[in-house]
């Protein structure tokens, strides 16, 4: 999908829904530039920037706070689980399905490559937009959802009825930034079950399951077709530490090389949000222009 209408952003303002410290949040800003990088995002032929760098992000963003409704971002599943929690939460944390609707309406975007758990995103986003259009014109692409059949949602490794969060990690969750033991000895760990026959049934066999969509969304395969390759739940949670450590090892390095070097990821950056801000400023001053709000001249 990468090319040059593509755009990848790393989103700072997001991560303001939660508590953060200023030097570490500088710190993991470079560090998602990096692991974009080193995953396959070239930022020579796509555009990869920060979101908070260019100002018509949360511009768009309270225009479209005034089309939203109430009901629906209190529909929206992350509001609704921390404050069924009982956690404290942020009227950020409320309203930045709204400030993510602006980050892909900006960009006249036709597809949002997303894991399952995010469709509900992408489809508020064409929610506001189409309700925008109806108001004052045709001024948003709709956007749909792009989600690929392997690893749409990968499951915590301890609590596979869950998914994997980075937020809430039980033990179960590998980032891409933990060391090879970690990583091996956190899938020989994951929960199984008392049957020993592997197979993939996510109903019934939730744990196994996952293993078998976290290998076969690396090698690219259909997880229901993987199963017959495991004689044992033993020999599926080795192959599948294998391949993992296997898979992010490469990843490991290059990263560590990328963020030795921060002038180069700053004029990475930089030339991403060059590319960025031109198009987010136009599709701005269009909603601004329809919306009767007077600009400057």
């Amino acid at each position: 999908m990468q090319g040059p209408e593509a755009f990848f952003c790393i989103v700072d303002l997001h991560a303001l829904t939660v508590p953060q410290d200023p030097v570490q949040l500088r710190e993991l800003t470079y560090d998602i530039a990096a692991t974009f990088i080193a995953v396959g995002i070239d930022p020579g032929r796509t555009n990869m920037f920060i979101q908070g760098q260019v100002p018509a992000h949360r511009e768009l963003s309270w225009l479209l706070e005034c089309t939203a409704s109430y009901g629906e971002l209190q529909r929206m599943t992350q509001f609704k689980d921390k404050s069924r929690k009982n956690i404290s939460v942020t009227a950020g944390l409320f309203t930045y399905p709204v400030l993510m609707a602006a980050d892909i309406l900006l960009y006249q975007a036709e597809a949002v490559p997303v894991g399952d758990d995010q469709v509900q995103h992408v489809e508020l986003t064409r929610d506001i937009a189409q309700r925008f259009n109806a108001r004052f014109g045709e001024i948003f692409t709709l956007p749909v959802a792009s989600v690929q059949k392997a690893g749409a949602r990968i499951r915590d490794l301890q609590h596979p009825e869950n998914k994997m969060s980075k937020s809430e990690d039980s033990g179960g969750t590998i980032l891409l930034t933990d060391d090879l033991a970690t990583i091996r000895r956190r899938v020989m760990r994951a929960v199984t079950d008392a049957d020993a026959e592997v197979r993939f049934d996510f109903e019934n066999k939730p744990g196994v399951s996952n293993l078998l969509a976290i290998y076969a969304a690396i090698e690219n395969l259909d997880a229901a077709s993987v199963a017959d390759k495991f004689s044992s739940y033993k020999d599926l949670k080795t192959t599948v530490a294998d391949r993992v450590c296997d898979f992010l090892d490469p990843i490991q390095k290059r990263r560590s090389e990328l963020l030795a070097d921060r002038a180069e990821l700053d004029r990475l950056l930089a030339q991403g949000r060059a590319k960025a801000e031109p198009i987010a400023a136009a599709t701005l001053h269009a909603a601004q222009e329809a919306l009767g709000l007077i600009q400057v001249r």
